[in-house]
């Protein structure tokens, strides 16, 4: 019975739908006015023709100084723009470098004589000169007498401990000629006479002098010693006693010679002063341009 009306049920529910289904229809209404007034107004032999164009009377005249440069403007018939560039060829600028001077060469020595003593006591930065004392001819140029080199003082010190001298290094920065001052870079090769290395002006380093001096003692003790020993051995009564000066001469001696080395090493050297008027040699270590 139940199945019955569960049958029944599904059979009026498939007929409401259908009956429902048959009686109602749907439409999608599309607005198709804008298309149909795009095809209006749409003209395909104009698509060439109608490009982009510029006028350009209309833009503002363009700067003085880019009139002779810029675009000349040609009126045709067609009233077409055409844009035409004043090419010109491009010429680098020549780099005018000590056009005119003359070169001293890197590597150019001049004998000069120092202006004022120079030492280990002046400090870094002290100014120093020296001067030609005869004419110097060069490639190009000539040097008279009297000529002013000035330079500075960019390291010193005063003798130190292991008998190490005082040091003294110059740089030489101008060289004065007809009244121009001309940058240079030099440095002392020959100082008072002696040759310089690295411009390193040192004051002698006396460590074996010192060492010498310090087994002096030891030394004049052995010798007279030695002579007592001699003296003492002559005679015969002393002969026995002979012995004891020489030993103890010997042991002063070797002691001495032990300890001199260390002694030697915590003193100094010497200074460097060197008095106005001494010879020295310069050397530039670049290239320099005078008028």
């Amino acid at each position: 019975m139940e199945r019955n009306k569960n049958s029944l049920r599904i059979v009026t529910i498939t007929l409401f739908l259908l009956i429902f289904c048959s009686n109602h229809a749907f439409c999608f209404d599309l607005d198709t006015t804008v298309d149909d007034e795009i095809r209006k107004n749409y003209n395909s032999s104009k698509l060439i023709n109608d490009t982009n164009t510029v006028d350009f009377d209309t833009l503002p005249d363009l700067p003085s100084n880019l009139q002779n440069e810029g675009a000349s403007v040609n009126n045709g018939s067609n009233n077409k723009v055409q844009s035409k560039q004043n090419i010109q060829q491009y010429t680098p600028p020549i780099k005018n470098i000590n056009i005119g001077n003359v070169k001293m060469k890197k590597g150019t020595s001049f004998n000069v004589v120092n202006i004022g003593k120079i030492s280990d006591w002046q400090r870094k930065g002290t100014k120093v000169k020296f001067k030609t004392t005869s004419l110097i001819n060069k490639t190009g140029y000539t040097l008279p007498a009297g000529t002013v080199f000035t330079g500075e003082v960019i390291e010193s010190h005063q003798p130190q401990v292991s008998c190490n001298g005082g040091l003294v290094v110059i740089r030489v920065r101008n060289v004065i000629y007809k009244g121009q001052t001309i940058p240079i870079n030099a440095y002392v090769t020959r100082a008072n006479d002696k040759m310089i290395f690295l411009n390193n002006i040192k004051g002698e380093r006396t460590y074996l002098k010192t060492l010498w001096r310090k087994g002096n003692w030891g030394r004049s003790l052995f010798k007279r010693m030695l002579t007592l020993t001699v003296n003492l051995g002559s005679e015969g009564s002393t002969i026995l006693l002979s012995p004891f000066p020489f030993l103890y001469g010997s042991l002063c001696l070797g002691t001495n010679t032990l300890i001199s080395p260390v002694t030697a090493f915590f003193q100094k050297g010497k200074h460097v002063s060197i008095n106005s008027g001494s010879q020295f040699r310069i050397k530039l270590l670049d290239d320099a341009y005078i008028e």
